[in-house]
């Protein structure tokens, strides 16, 4: 079963609405912000490189357009970090990739 809501500290994504919420408020996104963070916030813990992510979400092939990846991800960090320097929900891990955040605090639900 896929799950049509997830549930972060302070974040909700309401996958078949196309609706983020941050602390009970709903904030816009691009299509291509909103598709990262919810590409992201379905495999939490799981690293991916810029090239998968840009795949992914852009569905296409191109390593011209990896600065892409980095500028929406620094604009949903602005957007839903209350810290964007010290980032809980996308972290970076140097050198390789992305991360959506996912600590013993964090949970998933399957909203009915």
């Amino acid at each position: 079963m896929v799950c049509s809501i997830l549930y972060y500290p302070g974040l909700e994504i309401r996958l078949s609405q196309r609706r983020v919420l941050k602390d009970g408020k709903e904030i816009h996104l691009s299509r291509y912000e909103y598709g990262v963070l919810s590409f992201m916030a379905q495999h939490p813990g799981t690293l991916f490189t810029k090239e998968e992510i840009f795949e992914n979400v852009w569905a296409e092939d191109s390593e011209s357009c990896l600065s892409a990846v980095t500028n929406t991800i620094n604009r949903i960090r602005q957007k839903v970090e209350d810290h964007k320097e010290t980032p809980v929900y996308i972290q970076t891990v140097s050198n390789l990739g992305y991360v959506f955040a996912m600590d013993k605090d964090f949970r998933r639900k399957i909203a009915k």
